[in-house]
């Protein structure tokens, strides 16, 4: 097992060119592909969830493996259900066991014809794809919005178009909102007709040129440095963020601004890529209280920042964190306790501290659990603990290929161990 230990900087002063958006460059693949494929989008991120998608699109094997990338896994059963050829789409040992049901159900009941190459439920699938008709459609609205997502996509290539209800609770809506966005971005008509409903009208995407904004959830880990670190001048300049950006993750710099931490835009200017400067505030809740069901993503980021800064909080909104990569909820309360605190969850869908501590044991190492998240997550606490152990830290290119470089940009010492 390769493992990295990690020394932080005393002083933090750097700029950092954050990856492309993930969550952007994947979408753009997809409606590009369905537009006809002629003009390739710019600034594609080039981590791994992305760079299986550019592979399966670009030579369409029979077999795909889209190895550890549920977006990937989502986006592509979708896509090869309206192209014509038969495919067997497949995965990593976790991504076998990542369910699945939801999504083929919901296209099953548009005609796609779908199954199971192993157990029901779960990748791996054959799928042949035709044209589907479309027309009504209801499906979840707490479930992973990669599915809702998926379906939204390939809503203008069905002879109806799409309409979308959404039954329950809906959680990622910024997800839901900025597939829309780039839909409608690249010439479709899809917008929301009801509370719970999405229309998609049967028109076909046209084909444009496209860049891609970097990183909203990358920023975050900058940002999280600034916050824990003891350096009252710490500084840190992020490259290619957009004011008024519709990634769901750019509420970073709000939650942040709780803890600390300024986000200052070169200009006033939306839509726009930008430098942004991070800087301290002196600042921060005595107690962070937030619902991230809009944004489960980012937290495991805050659940480590506010330990670093021991301030207690309550998360909620948390219940898609069980079938991520691994079971976020379940791998946070393990890997802090080495560190020296108690998380508690609640419910499968919230975490809370309270100041409870115990005895720390850092020599075991972060284990990472195939999830990117919980390295780059937890990387920061070295500003906080000298010589942290992060094991098989090599998971962040499923989503930031070149973090550890840009550590070292900024001053931390990473020594290999393994």
């Amino acid at each position: 097992m390769t493992s990295y230990r990690l020394t932080a900087p005393q002083h933090l002063d750097t700029i950092i060119e954050l990856p492309a958006s993930k969550s952007i460059s994947n979408r753009a693949l997809i409606i590009y592909a369905l537009s006809g494929g002629r003009t390739l989008p710019q600034n594609l991120s080039d981590c791994d969830d992305t760079e299986v998608i550019i592979n399966a699109l670009r030579y369409m094997p029979e077999t795909i493996d889209i190895k550890a990338a549920g977006t990937a896994m989502r986006f592509m059963t979708a896509y090869l259900s309206v192209m014509r050829g038969t495919h067997i789409l497949t995965g990593t040992e976790r991504m076998r066991h990542r369910p699945i049901g939801v999504l083929v159900d919901a296209l099953l009941k548009l005609g796609a014809e779908i199954e199971y190459a192993g157990e029901a439920g779960f990748p791996p699938l054959r799928i042949t794809g035709k044209p589907l008709e479309g027309g009504m459609l209801e499906i979840l609205g707490n479930i992973s919005s990669q599915y809702i997502s998926a379906l939204l996509m390939i809503g203008p290539m069905l002879k109806k178009g799409l309409t979308l209800r959404l039954t329950g609770d809906i959680i990622s809506r910024p997800y839901i909102d900025l597939t829309l966005w780039m839909m409608r971005e690249f010439g479709a008509r899809a917008e929301w007709t009801a509370v719970d409903t999405i229309t998609v009208d049967p028109q076909p995407y046209k084909d444009r040129g496209y860049f891609i904004e970097n990183d909203w959830s990358s920023a975050s880990y900058w940002h999280e440095m600034v916050a824990i670190s003891d350096d009252p001048e710490a500084t840190i300049r992020l490259t290619g963020l957009t004011n008024g950006s519709k990634q769901g993750d750019s509420v970073t710099r709000y939650i942040f601004s709780l803890l600390g931490v300024k986000t200052i835009f070169e200009t006033k200017k939306e839509g726009v890529p930008q430098t942004v400067t991070l800087k301290r505030s002196g600042h921060c809740v005595p107690k962070l209280e937030y619902d991230f069901v809009n944004s489960p993503d980012l937290a495991q980021t805050f659940v480590v920042t506010c330990l670093a800064k021991d301030i207690p909080f309550h998360f909620t909104g948390l219940s898609t964190l069980k079938i991520k990569e691994t079971d976020r909820i379940e791998a946070l309360k393990k890997e802090v306790r080495k560190l020296g605190y108690v998380i508690k969850s609640r419910h499968d869908s919230e975490l809370f501290w309270d100041g409870e501590r115990c005895e720390p044991s850092t020599d075991e190492g972060i284990d990472t659990y195939e999830d990117h998240r919980m390295a780059l997550a937890f990387a920061p606490f070295a500003l906080k603990q000298p010589g942290l152990l992060i094991n098989n830290p090599h998971v962040v290119t499923k989503s930031y290929p070149h973090f550890w470089n840009d550590l070292i940009k900024a001053g931390f010492e990473i020594k290999q161990e393994g």
